[in-house]
C-alpha cells in the first residue's frame, strides 16, 4: 500500500499553514490512485517521468515541469522508474488567485529552490520570514506560464499500457505491430485509436516522449550525442533536428537556455 506524502485529513482540511511542502524518495515506482482534497497541489519528479491523470486529462511530464491541480479535482500518478519528487499542498483560500485548471507548468530555478527551503521547515506555525517566501512561492506558481508540453496519454486499456512501457524505457525500438501483438489488438485499431485518443500518430507518440526524456538528461547534464545514443537515435542529427522542429531549438541551445536561466535565479 502507497503511504500518502501527507495525512489525507491534513490535506483535505481547511485549517493550518497555508502552505505545506513534502519530499519523498521510494526505490520502487509509485502509484497513487485516484483522489481529490480541498487544498491545492503542485508536485513534480525529482528525476525521471511522471503520468498524471487530472479531470479529464492524461499527460507524460517530465522532472523540468510540474503539475498544477486546484483544490477537489481527482486526480492520480504512476512514476516510470524508482520515485523521487516533491509535493506543494496550497491551504484552498490561498488557490484564488491560482490557476482554475489542472496544467503543466515550467519549474522556475527560483520556484525550485523555496520550496527546497519550505521543505525543511520542522514546523506547522511559520514566522515572518517563512511567510514571506510562501508568499514567493505563490507567486512563481501564479506566474508560470501553462505549457503545452505534458504528453496525452490514451484511455484504452491496451494502448495505456503500450504508452506506459514506452514512458518506462523510451528507447524501446519495437515496430507498431510489435507493439499491438504485444497488447493483443489489432495494429490498424492501434494506429487509428492512438491518433483518436492522444492527437498524435503512434510513431509522433513514442518520438515525443524520448524526446521528454531528453529534457530531463539535458538538464542533468549529459552530452547531446550521449541522450540521442541513449535513447535509441542511430543518427545524432536526427535527434538534433526532431528536437528543434518540436521545441524551436537544437538540444545544445536547450541547454544554454537553461544554464542561463538558472544562473538568473542564483
Amino acid at each position: 500500500m502507497i503511504t500518502p506524502l501527507v495525512p489525507p485529513e491534513l490535506a483535505s482540511s481547511v485549517e493550518g499553514p497555508p502552505l505545506l511542502v513534502v519530499t519523498a524518495q521510494a526505490g520502487a515506482v509509485r502509484v497513487t490512485r485516484r483522489h481529490s482534497h480541498a487544498r491545492g497541489q503542485l508536485f513534480g519528479a525529482a528525476q525521471g517521468l511522471l503520468s498524471v491523470n487530472a479531470g479529464s486529462r492524461r499527460w507524460v511530464v517530465p522532472a523540468t515541469h510540474a503539475v498544477w491541480i486546484p483544490p477537489e479535482v481527482p486526480h492520480g500518478l504512476r512514476s516510470h522508474g524508482p520515485f523521487s519528487g516533491w509535493s506543494v499542498y496550497v491551504a484552498a483560500p490561498a488557490c484564488i488567485a491560482l490557476p482554475a485548471e489542472p496544467g503543466v507548468l515550467a519549474v522556475s530555478g527560483l520556484l525550485r529552490e523555496a520550496v527546497a527551503r519550505a521543505a525543511s521547515w520542522p514546523g506547522d506555525v511559520l514566522d515572518a520570514a517563512q511567510a514571506r517566501l510562501v508568499d514567493v512561492i505563490l507567486d512563481e506558481i501564479s506566474a508560470s506560464p501553462q505549457e503545452a508540453l505534458g504528453l496525452p496519454m490514451p484511455q484504452d486499456a491496451r494502448l495505456l499500457q503500450i504508452a506506459r512501457a514506452l514512458s518506462d524505457q523510451p528507447d524501446d525500438d519495437r515496430r507498431l505491430d510489435e507493439w499491438a501483438d504485444w497488447a493483443g489488438i489489432a495494429s490498424r485499431t492501434l494506429s487509428r485509436r492512438f491518433a483518436a485518443e492522444t492527437g498524435f500518430s503512434f510513431t509522433e507518440w513514442r518520438q515525443r516522449v524520448r524526446l521528454l526524456r531528453a529534457l530531463e538528461l539535458l538538464a542533468a547534464g549529459k552530452p547531446v550525442t550521449a541522450i540521442a545514443l541513449d535513447l535509441g537515435y542511430g543518427n545524432v542529427s536526427a535527434f538534433i533536428a526532431l528536437f528543434r522542429r518540436v521545441f524551436g531549438v537544437t538540444p545544445g541551445q536547450y541547454k544554454m537556455e537553461q544554464l542561463a536561466r538558472a544562473e538568473r535565479f542564483h
